[in-house]
């Protein structure tokens, strides 16, 4: 598959004459193929590949190589221009790390010997806001969304419930859901689960409470594509490779997120909800409502899969043991 035109990362498009096309195309697509192969996660290869394209579109509109030719001056260039186009701190911040991290492991492993373009002074990059520009659900909202999930009446109606309660009660990413596979559903110390491989390449793991299970094993039961055994496959094992969408179209297929959002916002405007509906909304609001149900910071943590409790800190507007998940607290605090 070639990176730059295939799933891990599309062409930058170099205009015509461009050294990126004429000189460096082959070894780039190389360097890349061998960078993102590394990360085990597809969300994470999906999310850096939008990074990369991102900053290799720049440089192939300046007619720049970006092996060979990529200063710190087109870096502060880069971000003067993502700032002008109204791009948020955080997102630039991301995209820099992105970069950065692809040039740091060129040089990691010998692949060139040049300074890392992005190595500007720290004082001159963008930061993450101490507090998200994303506001969550309020309670009773959340129980409208539910209430509208639960009597949508699209030939998916059971899918449309699972979904928004996944992502409520357990405040997992878009990529994250529609990335799952029914093999990934367990149990653990008496939980029922759902393991997957979480930002950052990290397994994860995540408890769901009796809400979740309630419309999740009414969708599975009437999934025509699910057929046999259900028991999941480690990976490298024989049958690892034929694992099914835990939310699937109508024909088995894997769900893109592009429905998952659509979903969400027809969902909103049939409760009458004013805001802006996507999955990351309900994440702040998994992280809100647990945190005003009683659940600990550290636990909310823990079951978003934030490294630093800063990042989870800024998702409440308003290592931890299942026994205590913050999905069971939301559950008992929505269902009285």
């Amino acid at each position: 598959m070639n990176v730059l035109s295939g799933e891990l990362l599309p062409a930058a498009r170099p205009p015509t004459g461009t050294t990126v096309a004429s000189n460096g195309g082959d070894e780039l697509e190389m360097l890349l193929r061998e960078w993102l192969i590394g990360y085990q996660s597809v969300n994470t290869r999906s999310a850096y590949r939008r990074d990369l394209r991102h900053w290799l579109d720049f440089l192939a509109a300046s007619v720049v190589d970006p092996l060979t030719e990529a200063r710190r001056v087109h870096t502060h260039a880069w971000l003067r221009a993502q700032e002008a186009a109204g791009a948020a701190p955080a997102t630039r911040a991301r995209r820099l790390a992105a970069v950065s991290s692809f040039y740091a492991w060129l040089i990691a492993e010998d692949h060139t010997d040049r300074a890392n373009p992005t190595g500007i002074d720290t004082k001159r990059k963008p930061r993450a806001p101490r507090t998200s520009s994303t506001a969550g659900l309020s309670r009773d909202q959340a129980d409208a969304l539910l209430a509208a999930a639960d009597t949508d009446s699209s030939p998916q109606a059971a899918r449309t419930a699972v979904i928004v309660a996944i992502l409520l009660y357990t405040g997992l990413r878009v990529g994250e859901l529609v990335g799952a596979d029914v093999e990934q559903l367990g149990h653990n110390g008496g939980h029922r689960v759902l393991r997957f491989t979480a930002k950052g390449d990290r397994p994860h793991l995540v408890a769901l409470p009796a809400p979740v299970l309630r419309r999740l094993d009414a969708y599975l039961a009437g999934r025509t594509d699910l057929t046999g055994d259900r028991t999941p496959v480690p990976a490298g094992q024989a049958g690892a490779g034929t694992c099914r969408p835990l939310v699937a179209t109508a024909s088995g297929g894997r769900l893109d997120r592009g429905a998952v959002w659509r979903l969400l916002r027809r969902l909103a405007r049939a409760a009458g909800i004013p805001v802006t509906m996507s999955a990351h909304v309900l994440r702040h609001t998994c992280a809100t409502l647990s945190r005003d149900a009683g659940a600990n910071l550290e636990d909310v943590q823990d079951q978003l899969g934030h490294a630093d409790a800063r990042t989870t800190r800024r998702y409440d507007h308003g290592g931890a043991r299942l026994d205590r998940a913050p999905a069971y607290t939301l559950a008992r605090y929505l269902n009285g």
